[in-house]
């Protein structure tokens, strides 16, 4: 997976629970794994990078979260990283999930909701998106160690519960097994990232041949 040198996240998933559950890198590697959210502050610029949330909530949070406090959101938000993996992967795969990560997922979902409050946003011009209404806002939990938790369990709750999953995808490489959204015209990507994965799949079936 290609790396821009400005971020930290190669976010090619194409939604943030996908690329949620990518920050595991090489999940499936013989040796291990290579974890991206290793403190508090990478969580802040996964959500920063994936546009979930602004700099100055970022800045906020950096500086009013104590460690310990941003240790545990850490810990959890890898908890549910997990969580929707186990229910994602076999989903992709055509199976079901297990009913304990199903539960899991519940849980967070449900902790998420409780968090929101209802607020009038006021008209800011013309066009549907600008006219005044009801919205969820995090109101008095925007400063919460756990904000980030709540935001990334409503976007794997977002993509469970749309129609987006019958185009997720796991990257064909087996060293990769990225999850991504298909959006080719029709359907049929079979890379998180053909100029790497896809590349380099091609030159070892050349070279297999060369071989044989």
């Amino acid at each position: 997976m290609s790396e821009d040198p400005k971020t930290l996240f190669d976010l090619c998933g194409g939604h943030p629970a996908l690329d949620l559950v990518n920050s595991l890198d090489h999940r499936y590697r013989e040796d291990g794994p290579s974890e991206r959210l290793n403190d508090y502050g990478d969580v802040l610029r996964f959500l920063a990078e994936s546009h979930l949330l602004d700099l100055r909530q970022v800045r906020l949070l950096s500086k009013d979260v104590a460690p310990e406090a941003g240790e545990r959101a850490l810990q959890s938000v890898r908890a549910l990283r997990e969580a929707t993996a186990a229910v994602l992967y076999p989903t992709v795969g055509g199976e079901p999930p297990p009913a304990a990560d199903l539960r899991k997922l519940e849980r967070y979902f449900l902790d998420a909701s409780r968090h929101r409050e209802l607020h009038w946003k006021a008209a800011t011009g013309d066009g549907p998106a600008a006219q005044a209404g009801v919205v969820w806002r995090w109101g008095r939990y925007g400063s919460e160690p756990n904000l980030p938790l709540w935001i990334l369990a409503n976007a794997v709750s977002d993509i469970l519960f749309s129609d987006q999953m019958t185009h997720v995808r796991a990257c064909a490489a087996d060293t990769c097994r990225w999850l991504f959204l298909d959006t080719s015209k029709n359907h049929s990507r079979r890379w998180c990232d053909m100029k790497i994965c896809g590349n380099r799949m091609k030159a070892r079936r050349f070279q297999a041949r060369r071989e044989d």
